[in-house]
């Protein structure tokens, strides 16, 4: 089968890759589409994030859905029949799993983080825990949308927004897109959306943000000054850390999703400290897949709107340079192996 991997820092390439043989209690699916992440952007700029590094050839991708490709009646799965993929196994058994935090478990094994191969290829064993089946009228770009959407979820958990707040959406990229949406759905008085790229901000506008600027300008003029209550980072930038602090109001909070570049913040202490701010890193997702399910299946969230190029296997590299370089309008880009069910 074909499979994509890094191999270095801008080093992307299609080869081959042995078929899975799935072990026991685990399910093979036939991949329909992965995103690429910006977690994925990290290793291919990078060749790494904090201490989990590339040191071979690696497959990425943790967004994706695929296709069941054997009956599992047991299971109440069928052969052909579209499901999204939680990338995260936890292991269930240490002090954060038993307490709830199962995004916290230390000894995860995770899709698409070294040294555990993702799903950028045709074929992928998964198990059976990590799989939700998802309405049949679901496309596969909607499915695999589910896992930053619950990246999203996890983080408005945490944020503990209170009705008519004001919120900052700092970063409108594909995580950013999907918390401006809950922010408006939780009932937001007013959302400011902040992104150097003036087409992202047309789209956040249109997916609910009251007003759009490229700077913190928009938000001091908005709030005289005062800042906001609840800020959503979502960016790659050191300075994020900062712009969340600069942009909340003195006793406001800050959850800070995105992941910077060189991992490294950069932040003025005395302003954080002097603002009484409650600061909170978002680390993956909790059990929120039947609640992202619910909100794509309702409308309440429109992901097909996040989703802006398509590419076959084939061309990862350039879908990766795409995502990289920020051009043609772009926001997520779907890798896509197979257009439809082959068995």
């Amino acid at each position: 089968m074909r499979a994509t991997y890094i191999h270095g820092v801008r080093d992307v390439r299609t080869g081959e890759e042995t078929a899975p043989e799935p072990a026991a209690g685990e399910v093979l699916v036939q991949v329909a589409g992965i995103g690429v992440c910006g977690s994925d952007l990290h290793y291919y700029l990078e060749g790494g994030i904090g201490s989990a590094h590339i040191h071979a050839p690696f497959i990425p991708g943790h967004e994706f859905a695929g296709w069941i490709v054997h009956d599992h009646p047991a299971l109440g799965l069928r052969r052909g029949q579209l499901v999204a993929v939680d990338p995260a196994r936890p292991c269930g058994h240490c002090e954060w799993c038993e307490r709830g935090d199962v995004n916290l478990c230390p000894n995860v094994e995770f899709t698409g983080a070294p040294p555990f191969n993702g799903a950028m290829t045709e074929l992928i064993a998964v198990d059976a825990a990590q799989i939700h089946p998802v309405p049949d009228h679901f496309t596969p770009a909607q499915a695999m949308m589910l896992e930053p959407l619950g990246v999203a979820i996890q983080a408005m958990d945490l944020a503990h927004q209170r009705v008519l707040e004001s919120v900052a959406v700092i970063g409108c990229g594909t995580i950013g897109l999907c918390l401006l949406q809950l922010a408006r759905r939780a009932g937001a008085e007013h959302i400011y959306a902040v992104d150097p790229c003036a087409e992202r901000l047309e789209k956040a506008l249109s997916l609910g943000a009251d007003t759009a600027g490229q700077d913190l300008t928009c938000i001091e003029a908005g709030t005289d000054g005062r800042g906001c209550d609840l800020v959503l980072e979502a960016t790659n930038d050191p300075a994020g850390l900062q712009l969340a602090v600069d942009a909340a109001a003195i006793g406001g909070r800050a959850m800070i999703v995105g992941i910077p570049d060189g991992n490294r913040y950069a932040l003025d202490a005395a302003q954080a400290r002097r603002k009484g701010l409650v600061i909170k890193f978002i680390r993956r997702m909790g059990h929120v897949y039947p609640r992202a399910i619910r909100l794509v299946a309702a409308g309440e969230v429109d992901v097909d709107a996040i989703v802006t190029h398509r590419f076959p296997l084939e061309q990862a590299d350039e879908a990766f340079r795409l995502q990289t370089e920020r051009r043609d309008g772009v926001i997520k880009s779907l890798i896509v192996p197979r257009e439809c069910f082959e068995p």
